[in-house]
């Protein structure tokens, strides 16, 4: 089973304190279903990380994309078309 093998820790290297909160999550969620199937959860959990990661990044960098999309390790452009898409919205310092 996923979630014995996670809390075990089989095979885990390097787990930070952001991997043992998504860990946690996950199988809060695992458990919710009830047993049952679901699909896509990767996508679920990258769609539910992204956009916190983003707005913190650009409250860190005082809203400059530039530095954002530097730190985020993507194009400025692709960074754009996140914010968009996640409707973020962020003062300059």
């Amino acid at each position: 089973m996923v979630v014995n093998f996670l809390q075990k820790g089989v095979g885990l290297i390097d787990d930070n304190a952001i991997a043992k909160s998504v860990r946690l999550a996950l199988q809060e969620y695992l458990k919710d279903l009830g047993g049952e199937n679901t699909c896509g959860i990767l996508d679920m959990v990258i769609r539910s990380a992204e956009k916190p990661v983003i707005e913190l990044i650009l409250h860190h960098v005082n809203g400059n994309q530039t530095q954002a999309a530097t730190m985020l390790g993507i194009n400025r452009n692709t960074l754009r078309k996140k914010i968009k898409l996640h409707k973020i919205k962020y003062k300059i310092s």
